[in-house]
C-alpha cells in the first residue's frame, strides 16, 4: 500500500514503464509513523504520509553532540552562581539595612523584614520551579506500525533524529537538555533549563518577583544611604557661567566623593554594591520581561515569534493570550478596560 503527497496530480502519469520503475526504486521510502511506503517526488525535502499525516524529512544532517557534558556542567555552574547571588543579595541586604530599618520604630522594622521574607520566598521558590521542573516533554503516542496508527493520528508530526521519537508540531529539540520541549521559548543558562510549556509560567513569575525585589532593595538601600549611613559631603557649587573653572570644581567634587567612599565601613560598601547591582540587574530584567510579555501577548513563544517575523506572518495581539497564559478564568476579561478587550492588531 503506497501513499504520496504529490502537489501536482499530473506527475503521477507514467510516460514509460522503465521510467516508472526507476522513480519507484530511486525515490521510495517508508513512513516513520506507520511504516507504509511513500513515493517521494524527486528533490523533495519533506513528504507527508497520506494515512497518518506524518511528515518525513529527507537528507537530514545530524550535528554532533559531543559537547553535551560541557553544556551540562556549564548549566550547573550557572544555577549555582545564580543561587549564591540571590542568597547573598537577600542576606547582605538584610544585614546592611538592619540598622536603618529598626532606627525608626520596631513596627517599621518588622514590617520591612516581613516584606523581605515574602519576596525572598517567592523569588527562590519560583526560581527552583523554573530550574528543576520539566520544561515540557511531549506526550507518548502510538507510532511505527500500521494499523496501530489510526488515520491522521500523527498530523504534522516529525521524527526527532536525536530523541528517536515523534516530535509534535510545536515542539523543538534542545541539544543542551537532550530532549524535545513543547512550546519551547528558549534555553536559559541562568536556570540551567529550557523555558517551555511546563515551566514558562514559573519563569515569568520568577522574573516579576525578582524585578519587584530589586526595585524594593534599590529604594531601601538608597533611602538608608542618603539618610542614615552616607557621610555628609561638602560639595562646592559650580558656576555654570564661568566655563574656565567648571572642570576644576567638578574635579574637586569628584575627589571629595571618592574620599568619602574610601572612609566607608564594610556595611556601607555592601549598600553601595546593592544599589549599583540592583540598578544594572533591574534594567536587564525589565528588558527581558518586556520581551517575554510581548511574545505572550501575541500568543507566541520567542522561537515561534522569530519564525513568524522571518516569514512575515501576521501577528495577532490579544489580551486574552495573557489571561490564558496565567490561568485566569475567562470571565476575568470582563473587568478589563474596553480598549484591551480582544484587541487584535495586524502588523
Amino acid at each position: 500500500m503506497d501513499f504520496t503527497n504529490s502537489a501536482n496530480p499530473s506527475s503521477a502519469v507514467h510516460e514509460e514503464d522503465h521510467e516508472s520503475t526507476s522513480i519507484t526504486v530511486d525515490h521510495q521510502t517508508n513512513c516513520w509513523g506507520c511504516g507504509l511506503r511513500l513515493l517521494v517526488p524527486p528533490y523533495a525535502s519533506v513528504s507527508k504520509c497520506g494515512w497518518c499525516a506524518a511528515l518525513t524529512k529527507h537528507n537530514v544532517v545530524i550535528s554532533d553532540n559531543k559537547y553535551f557534558w560541557w553544556r551540562w556542567l556549564q548549566n550547573q555552574c550557572f544555577i549555582s552562581i545564580a543561587l549564591l547571588f540571590m542568597v547573598f543579595f537577600i542576606c547582605g541586604g538584610i544585614w546592611a539595612l538592619y540598622p536603618a530599618i529598626f532606627s525608626g520604630s520596631y513596627f517599621c522594622g518588622v514590617f520591612h523584614l516581613t516584606v523581605a521574607a515574602i519576596l525572598s520566598i517567592s523569588t527562590l521558590s519560583s526560581f527552583c520551579l523554573a530550574a528543576f521542573q520539566s520544561a515540557g516533554a511531549p506526550p507518548e503516542i502510538h507510532w511505527g506500525g500500521y494499523p496501530t496508527v489510526r488515520k491522521g493520528a500523527l498530523e504534522n508530526y516529525t521524527f526527532c533524529d536525536y530523541c528517536s521519537k515523534p516530535k509534535p508540531p510545536k515542539a523543538h529539540h534542545c541539544r543542551s537538555c537532550r530532549m524535545c520541549v513543547l512550546d519551547m521559548d528558549h534555553h536559559c543558562p541562568f536556570i540551567g533549563n529550557c523555558v517551555g510549556a511546563g515551566n514558562h509560567r514559573h519563569f515569568i513569575i520568577f522574573l516579576i518577583s525578582t524585578l519587584i525585589s530589586i526595585i524594593y532593595v534599590a529604594i531601601m538601600t538608597s533611602y538608608a544611604a542618603a539618610l542614615y549611613i552616607w557621610p555628609p559631603l561638602h560639595l562646592k557649587p559650580v558656576n555654570l557661567f564661568d566655563g574656565f573653572i567648571i572642570f576644576r570644581v567638578l574635579k574637586e567634587n569628584v575627589v571629595t566623593l571618592l574620599e568619602s567612599l574610601v572612609l566607608l565601613p564594610t556595611r556601607e560598601y555592601v549598600l553601595v554594591y546593592l544599589i549599583l547591582t540592583s540598578v544594572s540587574v533591574g534594567i536587564t530584567l525589565s528588558a527581558l520581561l518586556r520581551q517575554q510579555l510581548r511574545c505572550i501577548y501575541m500568543g507566541k513563544t520567542y522561537l515561534s515569534y522569530l519564525r513568524a517575523v522571518d516569514s512575515e506572518e501576521n501577528l495577532e495581539k490579544d489580551c486574552q493570550n495573557l489571561i490564558r497564559f496565567f490561568g485566569c478564568p475567562y470571565n476575568a476579561a470582563l473587568y478589563l478596560p474596553s480598549y484591551w478587550k480582544s484587541r487584535k492588531v495586524k502588523q
